[in-house]
């Protein structure tokens, strides 16, 4: 029998060398991995090789700088091990004369550096050549309170759908002074809600810093659509003095910038009759509908346009067909009773589009609302936009860095292994990454009228590698955001985690700053 220290000793050198195959592995394997993937292709001790034509500029040298990292929090991520890990700060500087651009060029490489963590790694990381944070200059946003007391927003859900909702629905609305009103509807199944149950519901979201009044749908026993429709005449009923828009919109509707938002508003006139919204990105919808503003990318009624349909409300109601949706409502009393238009406002977005949206959070635009999001864990969108705390009017701003690395802030870090970038890949058009439905005899293939310019998709083993969001969180006055390349099963093929922590260099946060869950 071997003595038990033997034996310790014994297995750990084994484990020891195993490890160093399977790295030895990961750093020899294709772009994608430790060696190749974080920038210009790096080499085992982070360096690009000098043999490689697609490098075209050596990585900014650092101080042998010693410093810790608390890596305490990886314990509650889903990583397989060994994981490569990359960590950089990213200090935020508003600039006047700074304006967003579709893509933003730095020099600087944003990771120089990688390393193995490997399971049970102690929660002080310590590193040995530590970069400095990377400055980024941004448009001058104000951080201060906003003032959105014109405004109104209409729900009509169930209070289970609320209650999953609620959180997502502070990102935006909290301390803004914006009201919404939330009619609760019933499914034919269910209890109805006591009003002592949507009292204390209401309590709540007003506690939370929401003006949040919950009602009952006009009509006992009207449907969804009829109850949705009524939201027009609910809050106009119930408007202030200084109402200028109301806003019907779904439950699952995300705003990602209120102040965004309010700058759109601002170019038009509450006192003339104005009908605001979008079509759906996909043509077949726009055909098979009609041009009007489909409701989950939100609904913008004017004051002086909300006037008019609540005068001819009771009419519009008597006029409509049973099986008209909620939002075809609201075009059938329009068109029916006004001369108004539909206003397109293509940033908002009805996200009709399905199948892979990276194209679409990738393309460098701003949204100033996103639908279909919930239920779909690819596409978190209260911790995809919980960076504007920090840097403003920065959700999906696009940097690149080097000559192979393109930030789409708050969404992915794609790395372009085979000089696409080099190459001119032209990033004014947006990938097409998405599955499109094509109306047969009509030249729109499916999206060209809301999401041109746009260019084929890349193969994403060879042409572009994308690490997606997987979480973030306010953090000590910073935003952390973690993006996860996984690793493929049965090959040696390692989880990589990319970490930035977002700062201002004032040190300031947004005032409403808060996160769902």
């Amino acid at each position: 029998m071997f003595p038990r220290k033997s034996i310790v000793v014994f297995a750990c050198a084994v484990l020891l060398s195993a490890l160093g195959l399977t790295l030895h592995r990961i750093e020899q394997s294709k772009p994608g991995y430790l060696g190749d993937l974080l920038h210009s292709k790096l080499g085992t001790n982070g360096e690009p090789p000098k043999s490689k034509e697609a490098v075209k500029q050596e990585p900014k040298k650092y101080p042998g700088e010693r410093c810790s990292k608390n890596i305490e929090w990886l314990a509650s991520v889903n990583l397989n091990y060994p994981v490569h890990y990359a960590e950089r700060d990213i200090v935020v500087r508003p600039t006047a004369s700074t304006k967003r651009k579709s893509l933003t060029n730095v020099s600087e490489i944003l990771f120089p550096q990688a390393r193995a963590l490997l399971p049970d790694q102690h929660p002080l990381l310590e590193l040995d050549d530590c970069p400095p944070p990377l400055v980024l200059e941004i448009p001058d946003t104000p951080t201060t309170p906003i003032n959105a007391s014109h405004m109104h927003f209409g729900i009509a859900t169930t209070m289970q759908r609320l209650e999953e909702s609620t959180p997502y629905i502070a990102r935006w609305l909290r301390d803004t002074w914006a009201k919404l009103f939330i009619v609760i509807i019933t499914p034919e199944e269910d209890v109805p809600p006591t009003s002592q149950e949507m009292a204390l519901k209401q309590a709540e979201m007003r506690k939370q810093g929401m003006d949040a009044t919950l009602l009952p749908p006009l009509k006992e026993g009207e449907s969804y659509t009829e109850t949705y429709f009524s939201l027009a005449k609910i809050m106009y009923t119930h408007r202030t003095d200084e109402a200028s828009w109301f806003v019907l919109m779904d439950d699952d509707t995300f705003f990602p910038s209120m102040r965004a938002l309010l700058a759109m508003l601002d170019r038009y006139d509450p006192a003339r009759e104005y009908w605001i919204g979008a079509v759906s990105e996909m043509w077949w919808s726009v055909a098979r509908y009609g041009m009007m503003a489909f409701g989950g990318a939100g609904i913008f009624l004017s004051r002086a346009l909300a006037a008019v349909i609540d005068q001819v409300y009771d009419v519009c109601t008597t006029e409509m067909h049973p099986a008209a949706g909620g939002d075809e409502r609201v075009m059938r009393c329009i068109y029916g009773h006004t001369e108004t238009k539909l206003t397109n406002e293509p940033d908002l977005h009805q996200m009709d589009i399905f199948g892979d949206l990276s194209g679409v959070y990738e393309s460098g635009r701003l949204p100033l609302s996103l639908h279909h999001w919930k239920g779909n864990a690819a596409y978190p969108v209260d911790l995809m936009s919980l960076v504007v705390d920090i840097c403003g009017e920065c959700f999906l701003q696009r940097w690149q860095f080097g000559d192979d690395t393109v930030l789409s802030n708050g969404y992915s870090i794609a790395v372009y292994p085979e000089g696409e970038l080099a190459n001119g890949l032209d990033f004014s058009k947006a990938e097409e990454t998405w599955d499109s439905r094509t109306v047969e005899e009509s030249v729109n293939p499916g999206t060209a009228h809301s999401m041109s310019p746009a260019r084929p998709r890349l193969d994403l083993d060879t042409q572009k590698i994308q690490y997606h969001l997987l979480e973030s969180a306010l953090v000590n006055g910073a935003v952390r955001q973690s993006y996860l390349h996984k690793g493929k099963e049965g090959t040696d093929e390692a989880d990589t985690l990319l970490v930035l922590y977002w700062r201002r260099e004032d040190g300031s946060v947004a005032q409403h700053s808060t996160q769902a869950g």
